[in-house]
């Protein structure tokens, strides 16, 4: 439905700002993005070489991130605690109904 009522302007300035959003909460762990919404900074990465086709999910992650991911994962990246995972999961199991 908000396919029909966002102009495709509006989308991307919005996307654009979620994006630099992201990269600028770098304390938020992509776990944590999970366990709350279900979908993480690489998600969003890996919707974009989807839509595209033409990107692969390395360089769709290098535009979200700012960074290669390997990269942003060396400075950002903590390791996950199990609380985080079982959340994750949690989470993510929620998603097979909008696939």
């Amino acid at each position: 439905m908000a396919d029909s009522i966002i102009k495709d302007s509006v989308a991307a300035t919005a996307f654009r700002r979620l994006v630099a959003h992201l990269q600028h909460r770098t304390d938020v762990q992509n776990i944590d993005l999970m366990g709350s919404a279900g979908f993480c900074r690489n998600c969003l990465a890996d919707w974009i070489a989807e839509a595209d086709g033409g990107l692969t999910k390395d360089e769709a992650r290098a535009i979200i991130h700012g960074m290669p991911f390997g990269e942003w994962k060396d400075r950002h990246q903590s390791e996950a605690t199990p609380e985080q995972i079982a959340r994750m999961k949690e989470s993510v199991a929620k998603n097979a109904d909008n696939h």
